[in-house]
């Protein structure tokens, strides 16, 4: 009975985790560079520090623990979590950068994104608002 139990627990976790919106990669709508799925993980992940046109990348991650954030790092930057937080702590070790910038919520990512021509974050699509254009979604 247990283990039924459990069975069913982990279905329906499973399912409300594949329920999840897709994620949108936002910029300011200003912001005419085109960047593909690779350019856009390496902005994420500290690599790429300035777009086509020169201006430096300012990237805003979510909060720690969001379900946006988890599903943006498995299905754009291709890793879980833990593989985000030791990756981070590697690069600040070696003096080769600091992990993003958080914001808490999808509407300060928006908020924030709207405000810096510069900006690049990702928010649950159904949030999308007209003061930011989309240019990927996963």
């Amino acid at each position: 009975m247990k283990t039924i139990k459990i069975m069913t627990l982990s279905a329906l976790l499973s399912i409300s985790a594949n329920s999840l919106a897709e994620v949108a990669v936002i910029v300011n709508p200003a912001n005419s560079n085109a960047l593909s799925e690779s350019d856009v993980s390496r902005a994420f992940l500290g690599k790429l520090k300035k777009f086509a046109d020169g201006q430096a990348i300012e990237a805003v991650n979510s909060a720690a623990g969001n379900a946006v954030r988890i599903e943006f790092q498995q299905k754009a930057l291709k890793k879980s979590a833990a593989q985000i937080k030791a990756y981070w702590s590697k690069r600040l070790f070696s003096g080769k950068g600091k992990p993003l910038k958080e914001l808490s919520t999808d509407q300060d990512i928006i908020d924030f994104v709207t405000n810096t021509p510069n900006a690049i974050g990702y928010i649950d699509s159904s949030k999308v608002t007209g003061s930011v254009k989309v240019i990927k979604t996963y």
